[in-house]
């Protein structure tokens, strides 16, 4: 469920554009993660990944003809490919799984928090220098999360752990999106959807409801707005600085809490609210300071592709 960045020109031409780009972007994203917390209520996660991967792909398959099949059947770095093909099956997996058990805005505070990760790990896998300044915002942020998680018999639940496991994986899949950023974004996308929709179909069968009309019509939906969200972000990110739309990207909680709250009538706990701001305003200072730095900073790519 991310979106990917490669091949992005390190150019800012049009900042004005680019943020509404973003905020739309986001905004859709978190009309696609509602309507996806709706549709797991009633079919199997397996159903869900199958029927909105092959829909995206369909609205995909413009630009897959456009590039031709060459790069796609033949990516560069073909093993960190699919490694990231693992990392993104099993990531929008677990993130439906926890959208099932779990209010919106809990499961956005967990996810949020992926580009920490990265800046934890980017010193042993990128090789990257992270001073003192970053490593405080690191710890910090790891804090908001223990505080979001408001560790107890009551909230280490299985949900819990796999909101925690999802939001790594993410970390994990931003990094392999540094690594990768000289393959197209189509090829990128185009075998995250292989890898979910082969994940779906293997899965589905076992808990195979027929979907209603008007369910179908959502599921088919959910893989559309995805790919219209993918291509606000990425074209955002073409247009201006991602240290400048970093901001906007931290809407996509408003829109959690906002949606929760109006469609299922979540009200976040406070510890989830506490947390959620610390963990915000240590990535904000993580992208600020990389920006300062002359570094790309890490975008949070809203969750699920």
């Amino acid at each position: 469920m991310s979106t990917d960045t490669a091949a992005l020109p390190a150019r800012a031409d049009a900042p004005g554009l680019g943020l509404a780009l973003m905020l739309l972007g986001v905004l859709m994203f978190s009309l696609n993660d509602t309507m996806g917390k709706i549709l797991v209520a009633d079919y199997s996660v397996g159903q869900v990944l199958l029927l909105r991967s092959v829909s995206a792909l369909v609205v995909l398959a413009p630009a897959i003809w456009r590039i031709g099949w060459r790069p796609i059947l033949q990516p560069s770095q073909p093993r960190l490919n699919a490694l990231r093909v693992l990392f993104t099956t099993v990531e929008v997996f677990l993130f439906y799984l926890a959208v099932k058990a779990l209010p919106l805005a809990d499961v956005m505070t967990y996810w949020l928090a992926a580009p920490i990760y990265v800046a934890a790990l980017s010193p042993f896998l990128l090789g990257e220098r992270v001073g003192w300044r970053r490593w405080t915002a690191i710890v910090v942020g790891f804090a908001g999360v223990v505080v979001a998680l408001e560790p107890s018999a009551a909230t280490l639940t299985p949900a819990a752990f796999i909101c925690i496991a999802g939001s790594f994986l993410f970390g994990l899949i931003l990094l392999t999106g540094r690594m990768l950023r000289g393959t197209p974004d189509t090829v990128l996308v185009t075998w995250h959807l292989v890898g979910s929709a082969l994940a779906g179909a293997v899965t589905a069968p076992f808990g195979w409801v027929q979907p209603s009309g008007l369910h179908f019509l959502l599921l088919a939906i959910l893989g559309v707005v995805a790919m219209l969200a993918h291509f606000c972000v990425n074209r955002a990110l073409k247009l201006t600085d991602a240290a400048v739309t970093a901001p906007a990207q931290y809407t996509l909680l408003v829109w959690a809490i906002l949606f929760g709250w109006i469609v299922f009538g979540d009200i976040p706990r406070p510890a989830v609210l506490l947390g959620a701001a610390i963990i915000v305003a240590s990535g904000l200072y993580i992208a600020l300071r990389e920006r300062q730095l002359g570094k790309v900073p890490t975008p949070i790519n809203p969750p699920p592709a």
